[in-house]
């Protein structure tokens, strides 16, 4: 098999064993298990199990990222807001063992540590950057300080969703997350900072999240 193919096999490989065991729970030789192939020939790939996590993370990130892109030929709208918020949350559930382990994983990971800093300061001036386009076109009714606050309370939402859904549900580290929840209330983090009638437009779009 050609050594590309292997490589993004033990990705794959990896990431599902990830997502469904959490992280700390596998080690290089429950993927080489799993791949029926010897861990020799994982290391001839990656150097440790802590490589792996920085390549998927590398590859989170890019996803992420993409994700957080807001047009730049306009303003944003509140159309702009649903899609983002939606796009974000289904880049968290793809890479869910980073938030559900994420403490656990920057403590023992020095650069995903750095590189999740800068990626936390992208979110937040893409959150910035949308709710100042949204008061440009006249949709927002709260002072900078109330617009700071949102900001930070939902990215704090945002990036520990899905821990604690996982909490208040006592799922194990594989089961299915409430991501419409999650989308829903970030919605309502912002639609207190809204004008009439974008509010009752954002409470439309909110309703179709809600359980």
């Amino acid at each position: 098999m050609p050594a590309r193919k292997t490589r993004e096999r033990i990705l794959e490989t990896s990431l599902a064993l990830f997502n469904e065991r959490g992280e700390p729970n596998v080690s290089t030789n429950h993927i080489a298990e799993e791949l029926e192939i010897s861990p020799g020939n994982l290391y001839y790939h990656f150097r440790s199990k802590e490589d792996i996590v920085e390549q998927l993370f590398a590859a989170h990130e890019m996803r992420l990222d993409e994700a957080l892109t807001m047009p730049g030929e306009r303003l944003p709208d509140l159309e702009d807001l649903w899609f983002q918020l939606h796009s974000v949350f289904e880049c968290l559930w793809a890479s869910r063992f980073l938030y559900r382990d994420l403490v656990d994983i920057l403590s023992r990971h020095r650069r995903i540590r750095v590189r999740f800093g800068r990626l936390l300061r992208r979110a937040r001036e893409s959150v910035q950057r949308l709710l100042s386009g949204l008061a440009l076109r006249g949709m927002v009714a709260a002072s900078p300080r109330e617009m700071e606050a949102a900001t930070e309370n939902v990215l704090l939402v945002t990036v520990f969703w899905l821990g604690y859904d996982a909490a208040r549900r006592g799922q194990t580290e594989g089961a299915s997350a409430d991501l419409a929840a999650g989308v829903y209330q970030v919605m309502m983090l912002i639609a207190p900072l809204l004008a009439q009638p974008a509010r009752n437009h954002l409470l439309a779009l909110a309703a179709a999240y809600r359980r």
